[in-house]
């Protein structure tokens, strides 16, 4: 099977098996999720869900956060990785929201990426959720289900991996493949126990192949 034989593939089966993929996260508007995300790196969407609701409730809007203590953020985002370092940024970026972009969340990349605590991943899921552009956002499950999948190629860094699926995956379904690969990841092609004799890609998957079958 050629690699654009294997995209065409992926876009049938998820486009039939899970046409509605969207993120697990919980928000309402562009600063909700964009604080979602800061909070979710390297802790669970299950996690950030729950200390979410008090922390809109709160600071429903950037000028409302741009003006708290840390000690009021910090004290309900606590449970959270990493809580003092994501308290300093969402309280970061929202002053820079209020005092650069008048508290409206940016809808590129450069401007995006200016917000502490905002890498290239987080712009992505903006960019793609939020104003339905075509970015792919590379976390650790599409990197890796990418990878074993074998429809990226000598990909080291998220970034080779971003460029990749962006040039292969059709236009129009970017922002959705991203939430495809992110979701079977999460529940089917885990790190450790991939569920791989009940997978609907197994017959695509050079990994499969070669650790499963054995050729």
């Amino acid at each position: 099977m050629t690699l654009k034989e294997k995209y065409i593939f992926l876009v049938e089966y998820f486009s039939e098996n899970n046409p509605s993929a969207a993120s697990e996260l919980h928000f309402s508007n562009p600063y909700e999720l964009l604080l979602a995300v800061v909070l979710s790196a390297q802790c669970t969407d299950k996690r950030v869900n729950l200390v979410t609701p008090e922390l809109f409730v709160q600071f429903p809007t950037p000028s409302d956060l741009a003006n708290a203590s840390y000690d009021e953020v910090y004290n309900i985002i606590k449970t959270v990785s990493y809580p003092n370092n994501k308290t300093k940024h969402i309280m970061g970026l929202a002053q820079k929201l209020v005092s650069d972009f008048n508290g409206s969340v940016p809808d590129t990349l450069e401007e995006l990426i200016t917000l502490p605590g905002v890498g290239r991943k987080t712009a992505n899921v903006i960019l793609s959720v939020i104003y339905y552009k075509p970015a792919m956002a590379v976390d650790t499950h599409v990197f890796r289900v990418a990878s074993r999948l074998g429809i990226v190629k000598n990909a080291t860094t998220p970034l080779e991996v971003e460029r990749q699926l962006v040039q292969h995956f059709p236009e129009n379904v970017i922002a959705r493949a991203h939430h495809w690969l992110i979701l079977h990841g999460r529940y089917v092609c885990m790190a450790r126990a991939p569920k791989c004799n009940s997978c609907g890609i197994a017959a695509v998957c050079d990994s499969y192949k070669k650790n499963v079958l054995n050729f």
